[in-house]
């Protein structure tokens, strides 16, 4: 697609790491990103995604532009049964609708093609096929397809990721507008990831979004400027925030938490941001009692900190993850498992001083667990396996990447886990063909990495097959991994997802 300044081509609109972005659009649609508000299952494979070209907002209302083409396993045109020549256009929307557009009669194909890709019905149906980016340019094609794509069922679970720059138009005096938001408020967002933003853009929103005071129920702010009096403003306006995620965010401090936090949020996510430590986990604590989820990613938090947990989180906390928290030991560990009983998903990933000692009192306190992630913990060996084997009965979910010292042994033991049904062993550099043996009688596992475990052989590979149940198998950096060996994947475990 040509631009009609400098003649470059727009390349096509490719989605990055689960985002898709969407131009800038006089509609209300905004300049953003969108993605799913909770990632898909961890460490899925990217598949290609058939994502149209976007019409620049400069081309947006030519008339001798073509549709762009949805590359889908079925084309629009095939789905719908309407045809799309040569000539069709894609013109501009607004938010007042007041843009030209054609209108069912103007569509070509005859009378009943015409009727049949304007019939609600049958595009209810036919826009599940497909993805957010595309949704957005078909939402441009006319009135009626707009009125059925601007549903919130089709944005369930979808986030829009705005940028600071893409908040604001520039007006020919040269100052600035903040865009409009009434298409995102049309399509019942209730979730919003704001990046590289300061104070008085989160202001500007709030006063600009229709539901930023109580349909808001989730917020996201990454890479931002915010400081603790923006951060109080924001959580005093937005009444109906109940999620929060931190994340690269320098300016606040352990003082706009003590100001800021409220009872009514229940999920916290806190991340890269140097001002947190142990005092921002007893405001966290003492504020909020409601709290089921807490991410905290924070290298200068101590084993003191999790001492600070009452009660009331005692009750209510599911999930925890501590992510590269590297100053937390084993006395951090006896401080968490007493404090938080009902702990079903437990992340110390990166707790590089947590030895087998703490695994061991995770295994006997937390019998309630359903995931636990033990990765880049390179003090951890065969004998945290053993204790989680014996006591952890409904563990479903098991990540060892980068525990250097586990061995064959170490597998032996998680073999008798009948309720395992995900185990990561990625980089696990001991681990060696005999090891593989003791998983085949798992049949419980469903999804099994293996990536870059040098020692492992095709032969021991091949056994494999055993696991008829298996749905995804993760071999990259393998070097048993041939391509005779996915060939041979392919013929024994067809329902198998074989990742390369």
């Amino acid at each position: 697609m040509s631009n009609p300044r400098n003649g470059d081509t727009k390349p096509p609109c490719l989605p990055r790491n689960g985002l898709v972005k969407i131009p800038t659009q006089p509609n209300g649609l905004g300049s953003a990103s969108i993605t799913k508000g909770t990632p898909a299952v961890k460490n899925r494979l990217c598949q290609p995604s058939s994502v149209p070209a976007i019409l620049s907002p400069a081309l947006a209302h030519r008339s001798d532009l073509p549709i762009p083409s949805l590359a889908s396993p079925l084309s629009l045109a095939t789905l719908a049964s309407v045809s799309s020549p040569p000539g069709a256009s894609l013109v501009g929307l607004n938010a007042s609708g007041g843009s030209e557009q054609p209108s069912p009669e103007r569509l070509p194909g005859s009378p009943s093609e015409r009727q049949l890709a304007v019939d609600e019905k049958i595009l209810n149906r036919l826009f599940w096929y497909f993805s957010a980016c595309e949704k957005c340019v078909l939402a441009q094609v006319c009135k009626a397809w707009r009125r059925v794509l601007y549903q919130p069922k089709f944005w369930v679970g979808l986030t829009p990721v705005l940028h600071t720059k893409e908040l604001y138009n520039i007006l020919p005096g040269g100052e600035k507008e903040f865009v409009s938001l009434q298409g995102f408020a049309v399509r019942g967002f209730d979730g919003f990831c704001l990046v590289g933003v300061s104070d008085l853009d989160i202001c500007e929103f709030i006063d600009n979004y229709p539901l930023s005071k109580k349909g808001v129920k989730s917020m996201s702010l990454k890479r931002s400027t915010i400081t603790d009096a923006g951060l109080e403003v924001m959580l005093e306006q937005m009444q109906g925030v109940v999620r929060l995620e931190l994340s690269g965010c320098n300016d606040f401090t352990e003082a706009g938490l003590w100001s800021s936090l409220n009872a009514r949020i229940t999920a916290l996510s806190v991340s890269d941001c140097i001002n947190v430590a142990d005092d921002a986990i007893a405001a966290i604590s003492q504020l909020l009692p409601n709290l089921t989820e807490l991410n905290l990613q924070a290298y200068h938090v101590t084993d003191t900190a999790l001492a600070y947990f009452t009660a009331k989180q005692g009750y209510t906390t599911h999930t925890l993850r501590l992510n590269s928290c590297w100053e937390i030991t084993n006395h951090g560990v006896v401080n968490m498992v007493h404090s938080l009983p009902n702990l079903s998903v437990l992340s110390l990933s990166g707790c590089s001083k947590v030895t087998d000692d703490g695994v061991e009192l995770v295994a006997e306190n937390l019998r309630k667990l359903r995931s636990l992630d033990l990765s880049w913990c390179p003090r951890i060996t065969d004998m945290a396996l053993e204790y989680i084997a014996c006591d952890l009965h409904k563990l479903e979910e098991l990540v060892l990447d980068r525990c250097v010292r586990i061995t064959d042994t170490g597998l032996s033991y998680l073999s008798t886990m009948s309720s395992l049904r995900s185990l990561y062993l990625r980089w696990c550099c001991q681990v060696q063909d005999f090891g593989l043996k003791h998983l085949l009688s798992m049949s419980s596992l469903r999804l099994l990495s293996l990536a870059g475990c040098p020692l492992l052989t095709t032969t021991g590979l091949s056994g494999l097959v055993q696991l008829q149940e298996l749905e995804e198998l993760e071999l990259t950096n393998c070097p048993g991994a041939t391509p005779e060996l996915f060939k041979y994947f392919s013929q024994h475990l067809p329902c198998c997802m074989v990742i390369e």
